[in-house]
């Protein structure tokens, strides 16, 4: 039972059009082609049928009258008068055979109720054996009587049969069906257009590009919409342009005091005694300058950097012969070009931080450049250290959860929210050379 009530939801969702446009057309094509079909149900069962049996009666009606008159009259050149009145009187075209045997009673119909409703009318005006052909001329039905004395073949114009407003009611339908529908569907191709507008500029703008203010079109709903997205973006950007302003002052205002520590430590005498000390002490503030520079850097976000082209392959290049002169062994693999729109300082900070992670804790590093589909460019860092469990290879990413002595915690952090706001991220896995495997994906 649950699977039967199940099936009809699943079917519709595969059938259905996926996309606003495609639905919003199917809503207006269906009551549409509904209301159509009722109207033609309607306009045929009380009137064209009406006249269709009409039609069929007065033809048999007429076949019937002139076998009457045959039946009186057995002379040959009276019967051929009023086969000739008949002609002109009725529009019929009849012959007799004189002698002459029905060999089937078998018709050849068409589909639909004209034959059927003359049939019907034959055989309650006539009460004789006949036979119709409708194939075999387009212009006239041929109906042949079996009477006393040989065989009546009748012609009769199809003309006398149906009436051609049935074909200018089709086409009025169909025609004013399809114009209907089209002008519905120009005008909500207009109003679709407008969302998928909208919809793009929040991509872009959630992938850190500067796409500025959209013009609002479209219904009423869709441009206050587009005026709150744009007002969204100015408000962010204020708030991002506010924050950078304030880090750089909370910056400087804390690397002043250890610029006057660093000073003081330099110019304090070397000596035996105080030269460990000095030297343990100018190491911590070196820690303490590279931290508070993770911390800024976290909470700075790289968000007033603007997408623009970048060769991606140009970069790991770049980034891995950086690494190789700091004395880290580094295999790279790449394309010989990959262009993306990317920030290309942003994305440079999230490598380099999975790449020095891998140094701090394997001996060997492989830097893979790959493009699994169409839509999805990956780099993939792996070493042959000993990895992180599966159980935390998600909490790794959290802000100061540091698997090392003396990190900060915020390098996997750092280069996750790189990632995301370009619209891709970062995950963990067991690399083929036995440690981690880190994977950025980003769209292409």
């Amino acid at each position: 039972m649950r699977f039967a009530t199940r099936f009809p939801g699943r079917f519709l969702k595969r059938v259905l059009p996926r996309s606003l446009l495609g639905r919003s057309l199917l809503i207006i094509l269906l009551p549409l082609v509904l209301v159509q079909v009722v109207a033609l149900q309607i306009f045929y069962g009380n009137h064209l049928e009406l006249i269709s049996r009409r039609f069929a009666g007065a033809v048999a009606g007429e076949i019937g009258f002139t076998l009457d008159l045959l039946r009186r009259t057995p002379d040959p050149a009276e019967r051929q008068w009023i086969l000739d009145e008949a002609r002109a009187e009725f529009e019929f075209a009849m012959r007799i055979h004189p002698g002459a045997r029905l060999t089937t009673n078998k018709s050849r119909n068409i589909p639909g109720p004209m034959d059927d409703d003359l049939a019907e009318a034959l055989r309650e005006k006539i009460g004789l054996p006949f036979r119709m052909d409708w194939t075999s001329d387009p212009q006239s039905v041929l109906v042949e009587v079996q009477f006393w004395d040989g065989v009546l073949e009748v012609e009769a114009p199809r003309k006398r049969l149906y009436t051609s407003t049935i074909y200018l009611f089709v086409l009025w339908l169909v025609g004013s069906a399809i114009l209907l529908f089209s002008i519905a569907a120009l005008f909500m191709r207009n109003q679709v257009r407008a969302i998928r507008r909208l919809a793009r500029a929040a991509e872009a703008f959630g992938m850190g590009r500067d796409v500025g203010p959209i013009k609002p079109e479209g219904a009423a709903e869709v441009r206050q919409a587009a005026a709150a997205f744009n007002r969204m973006q100015e408000r962010i950007r204020r708030f991002l342009a506010q924050r950078t302003e304030m880090l750089a002052g909370v910056s400087h205002d804390l690397r002043t005091p250890l610029t006057r520590l660093r000073l003081a430590l330099a110019m304090l005498p070397a000596g035996a005694a105080l030269g460990q000390d000095i030297a343990e002490m100018t190491t911590d503030v070196e820690e303490m300058d590279r931290m508070i520079g993770g911390y800024l850097a976290f909470a700075r976000g790289e968000g007033t950097e603007q997408a623009q082209p970048t060769d991606l392959a140009a970069m790991l290049e770049d980034i891995a012969a950086s690494t190789r002169r700091a004395g880290a062994a580094i295999t790279l693999i790449t394309p010989p070009t990959l262009t993306l729109p990317l920030r290309p300082d942003a994305m440079r900070r999230a490598i380099t931080n999975l790449i020095d992670n891998a140094r701090r804790h394997a001996r060997h590093v492989t830097v893979t450049l790959s493009t699994p589909s169409s839509r999805i460019a990956a780099i993939a860092v792996d070493d042959d250290g000993p990895g992180i469990p599966p159980e935390r290879r998600e909490s790794v990413f959290r802000p100061f959860e540091s698997g090392a002595a003396g990190g900060t915690g915020l390098g996997l952090t750092i280069a996750r929210d790189i990632a995301r706001a370009h619209g891709g991220d970062i995950s963990l896995d067991t690399s083929p050379q036995g440690g981690l495997r880190a994977r950025i994906s980003l769209p292409i």
